[in-house]
């Protein structure tokens, strides 16, 4: 599904967030709080936009993405190489549930709107507890649901039938943009999510809610 829709993942991200994805991911950098020369995981990668942020806002930093949509990389490859960014950011196919790298291997982790669509969440971020050195911070983004009623309403209403029909019509892909608030719909709520990361080997997990909840990041220390 991924594959199919990658030729118009970036533009779809933009249009349907109202450009609100670049801010979001400026955010979840800056809560990582590295440092110089920073070594930097960035889980369901895709298109490489939050590696690309990465390298850009924090000097000297070094970024592995992993994805597992081959078609994704392709176009993320072609955005590092079209920023000169090849010595910063390596780009490699593989499952979130086995990440390839090594145990306490870098400084700070990330997963932008991904780590719903790993078949196991809990193994994935006990993969990230795995790689990331100790005191290494780790920032997710995922979409969640609006705090006030009113804005609650309008936004699933806006989720559930304009965002598909939007998505459906650009992205020429049947159900993919189906499958998007279908899979929010499940995922865990912020206080269960928080639990899952402490389980897994974080501690002073927490959760930020950005633009009035529609996205929150969660922000845990290994």
């Amino acid at each position: 599904m991924f594959d199919a829709i990658a030729p118009r993942y970036d533009l779809l991200n933009h249009v349907l967030s109202a450009g609100l994805d670049r801010r979001w991911r400026d955010v979840a950098v800056d809560a990582l709080e590295l440092g110089d020369g920073a070594r930097v995981l960035d889980l369901c990668t895709g298109t490489a936009d939050l590696a690309i942020a990465t390298v850009r806002r924090v000097r000297n930093s070094s970024v592995l993405g992993v994805d597992f949509a081959g078609a994704m990389l392709r176009l993320g490859l072609n955005k590092v190489r079209a920023g000169g960014l090849e010595q910063r950011i390596r780009l490699v196919r593989g499952d979130a549930m086995r990440i390839p790298m090594p145990t306490a291997s870098c400084d700070g982790a990330t997963v932008a709107f991904g780590i719903r669509n790993v078949a196991d969440p809990a193994v994935a971020l006990t993969e990230l507890a795995r790689v990331l050195k100790p005191g290494g911070r780790l920032a997710i983004l995922e979409f969640g649901q609006p705090r006030f009623p009113g804005l609650r309403t309008c936004y699933d209403w806006y989720f559930r039938y304009v965002l598909p029909l939007i998505g459906r019509l650009v992205s020429k892909h049947e159900s993919a943009y189906s499958y998007l608030p279908a899979s929010v719909g499940t995922f865990p709520p912020p206080d269960k999510f928080l639990q899952m990361c402490e389980t897994s080997g974080f501690t002073a997990a927490r959760a930020v809610p950005l633009t009035f909840g529609i996205v929150y990041l969660y922000v845990a220390r290994r």
